[in-house]
């Protein structure tokens, strides 16, 4: 049995909202076994020396197979978006990031990535893939995904993702900023195109999420029983009601139009995707200031790989958050607890506490006092071993 004793350590605790000053956690076999006790003779002993210990960040709106580059054209070969996503997924070793949902991958690569994960092939967070995107002939993400129109072909489409091993299925409600051609209000796929593909997800135990940027669309995806709403820049009252009626959680990724706004046709985006994202900015920080006010559940998401985007990222969407309202406790349950609920792994992760996975961020300063002190990870443990450290 292995031990580790993590020692003069600031244990945050996401649920209580409160930093525990000086405390310990004791490992075993990759498990929380005991906080604030002493060491037991035989464990390893880590002194952490009052840095502040979080749960590992989830980042729940990534793609791993694109670069962040300013206009990509998705030409590369499935040798270069495998190195390219083996390199993305370093860089949530080195920031704290623990467990990635990816919606939206090149030709089932980010399956096979996950399944090396889970095979302990690879030293990388826990994923949970989508496969391709199900989008409408010439939709949103149609040079990526499995363009499909008319719900027996969506639920065909679906049941591919699945079939191939996809955990989530990512259905387009509406248009997109990155794709030419195509309005963010717009809505794409139909309510029954969209309830096509989510029953048979829903039928063998997998979540499914929507791209839905217009609000006609997200209000289709809702009634269809979608359960993460991703980007939702125009929504109303009524979708919150049924956000919360339904238990749908919104993944706002306000990081993706924010890069795309700050970094401009000067640095090679497209003027139409700069467009889209400018007329979307405010609408978008509004209806996310609205959707927290209103008790929505928010979980932590960037869109990492789209323009400027990051997969270094992930903590700057904390400090998006509470720039545009979002209490600093809050946005770091966004980024755990909330996230893991979403995930569906609330019981295993998500929080500091006796009996769930040793997956943990260390960071110099607190998050808690700062959350952009959570863009300074030090050291990065996953299932109680070190896989990162400055």
């Amino acid at each position: 049995m292995s031990k580790l004793y993590l020692k003069n350590a600031n244990v945050i605790d996401v649920v209580a909202g409160q930093e525990l000053k000086g405390s310990s956690i004791l490992v075993e076999d990759g498990i929380i076994r005991e906080i604030g006790g002493a060491a037991p003779a035989d464990a390893e002993v880590l002194d952490l020396g009052g840095k502040s210990v979080m749960p590992g960040l989830f980042n729940c709106h990534t793609h791993i197979c694109l670069a962040p580059v300013a206009d990509p054209k998705y030409d590369e070969t499935d040798a270069q978006v495998t190195m390219m996503a083996l390199d993305h997924l370093k860089m949530y070793n080195e920031t704290g990031v623990t467990y990635v949902r990816d919606v939206g991958g090149m030709n089932f690569i980010d399956i096979d990535i996950r399944d090396a994960v889970k095979a302990g092939k690879l030293c990388a967070p826990d994923l949970a893939v989508s496969g391709k995107c199900v989008t409408m002939t010439g939709g949103h993400g149609w040079s990526m995904g499995r363009e499909c129109d008319g719900a027996d072909e969506c639920r065909k489409a679906a049941r591919e993702q699945l079939k191939a091993g996809a955990d989530w299925v990512k259905v387009m409600a509406t248009g997109g900023v990155m794709t030419k051609g195509v309005e963010p209000g717009s809505p794409q796929l139909g309510e029954d195109e969209l309830r096509a593909a989510i029953e048979e997800a829903h039928k063998v135990g997998a979540k499914t999420c929507t791209h839905a940027q217009g609000m006609t669309g997200i209000k289709n995806a809702l009634r269809a029983g979608i359960d993460s709403i991703e980007h939702g820049f125009y929504m109303d009252d009524e979708c919150f009601d049924l956000m919360k009626k339904n238990n749908t959680f919104f993944v706002p990724t306000l990081a993706a139009v924010y890069w795309i706004v700050k970094n401009g046709t000067e640095a090679g985006i497209p003027d139409y995707a700069v467009r889209k994202a400018t007329e979307a900015m405010e609408a978008h920080k509004d209806t996310f200031q609205r959707a927290y006010k209103a008790g929505v559940k928010i979980a932590l998401g960037t869109d990492s790989g789209t323009p400027f985007n990051p997969h270094s990222g992930t903590a700057y969407e904390l400090v998006l958050m509470v720039e545009a309202g979002m209490t600093p406790v809050d946005a770091l349950r966004a980024g755990t607890i909330v996230a893991a609920e979403l995930c569906g792994v609330e019981k295993e992760m998500g929080s500091i506490e006796v009996g769930k996975k040793a997956n943990l961020a260390v960071f110099a300063k607190s998050p808690l006092e700062d959350v952009a002190n959570a863009g300074d990870c030090c050291m990065t443990i996953k299932n109680g071993k070190v896989i990162y450290q400055a």
